[in-house]
């Protein structure tokens, strides 16, 4: 297996030793020398053609699509969590906890105007026997909509290695917070650009889950999942990733261990780490976020307060960390708080663990936001 050496023109140094708790001098001027990015934020108050033309304006205000994808090959991490049969209060999957399939549909038809080669849906889905394509079905979605709205779409389900047989590593800058590396679908390093289609929710653990905490998906259940093989992957996905959260067990012994076992086994600690060591080691050229029906209190079905909430909102942006703060900051958080503060109450910041080793500002006033004023879009999530 070849370790990864990332060749996209996006990608920033990294400076910081991950994983420690002290904080330096350096860390603390972390806000003011990261970088930064503009966010574009739109009003859309349902999902239907209002979504391809907000998106349209959105990319365009980004400077357009066709420099970022014209003749290239465009791998699209869609956040689609849980069950598609789940419901939250009733409501369906499409409007609470997954990226809603009309975003995607017009996400592809723009990449395909803008030029993109090539575009693959990418998800490691939960169903360990359906494809791709049977496992979005039972949510009501049709693949054929996508493969219609522009030229070479196709689909993955990345629990598995693909045609190859093989996985790939992807290594992380500066050894990473928890691991070196990860091995993954080579889909996501065989691209030329890499979009996080994400949701714009709470999360039980997390505080948020946005563009960066969609790439908590890229690590393969085979591997890093409950039911993993423990010599090599297994053959079938066996759970979900418990061991990502508390430690509970290593990944299958043909990827690389942690980088401490010692280190700590709370989901407070290591989710955060985890998902910035995963952002860094892939990173994201385009963030878009779908926050016009979705959900707070929560990821899913499975976490006690859940609940729909309509925020009638869509977040894109080329920086994954200034793209999450601005949506943090829609969803009535401030996006600088420090742990044991809304939305960071059980966990350390993803944001500012970003921000710390130089993936990207969090701090609103180094951030320019185009369309819409946060002031004009923003919706409390804790009082929704």
């Amino acid at each position: 297996m070849k370790p990864h050496v990332n060749r996209r023109e996006f990608i920033q140094s990294l400076g910081v030793a991950a994983g420690a708790l002290y904080v330096s001098p350096r860390n603390l001027f972390a806000s003011a020398s990261a970088p930064t990015a503009p966010v574009a934020v739109a009003k859309c108050p349902t999902y239907g053609p209002e979504v391809r033309a907000a998106l349209a304006t959105m990319f365009d205000q980004l400077g357009g699509l066709e420099r970022l994808v014209k003749g290239k090959t465009v791998a699209v991490k869609l956040n689609l969590t849980g069950s598609p049969t789940g419901r939250v209060r009733g409501m369906s999957v499409n409007l609470t906890t997954w990226v809603h399939p009309e975003v995607v549909g017009a996400t592809v038809s723009l990449l395909g105007k803008a030029g993109a080669r090539r575009i693959r849906l990418l998800e490691s889905t939960a169903d360990p026997v359906k494809s791709f394509q049977e496992f979005v079905a039972e949510a009501e979605w049709n693949p054929r909509d996508f493969t219609s709205a522009a030229s070479a779409v196709d689909f993955e389900n990345t629990n598995y290695p693909g045609p190859s047989g093989n996985y790939v590593r992807m290594t992380v800058p500066n050894g990473g917070m928890l691991f070196k590396a990860w091995d993954v679908n080579r889909s996501y390093l065989d691209c030329d650009v890499y979009v996080s289609l994400a949701k714009l929710k709470e999360h039980g653990t997390a505080g948020v889950t946005l563009a960066m905490k969609n790439s908590f998906g890229l690590p393969p259940l085979t591997i890093y999942g409950t039911g993993a093989g423990v010599d090599r992957p297994a053959k079938v996905v066996g759970g979900p990733r418990l061991m990502l959260h508390d430690g509970s067990r290593p990944p299958s012994a043909t990827s690389l261990p942690e980088n401490n076992p010692s280190s700590p086994r709370s989901p407070a600690y290591r989710v955060p780490r985890v998902t910035v060591d995963l952002v860094a080691a892939r990173p994201i050229h385009l963030a878009i976020i779908d926050g016009i029906s979705t959900v707070a209190g929560g990821e899913g079905p499975w976490v006690k307060n859940c609940r729909p909430v309509h925020a009638g909102v869509l977040v894109a942006g080329t920086n994954c960390v200034t793209t999450d703060a601005v949506a943090t900051a829609l969803m009535g958080f401030d996006p600088m708080a420090e742990r044991g503060t809304a939305p960071f109450e059980k966990a350390d910041s993803t944001l500012k663990l970003a921000e710390q080793i130089g993936l990207g500002t969090r701090d609103l006033k180094r951030i320019e936001v185009l369309g819409v004023p946060i002031s004009q879009a923003k919706t409390d999530f804790r009082k929704a």
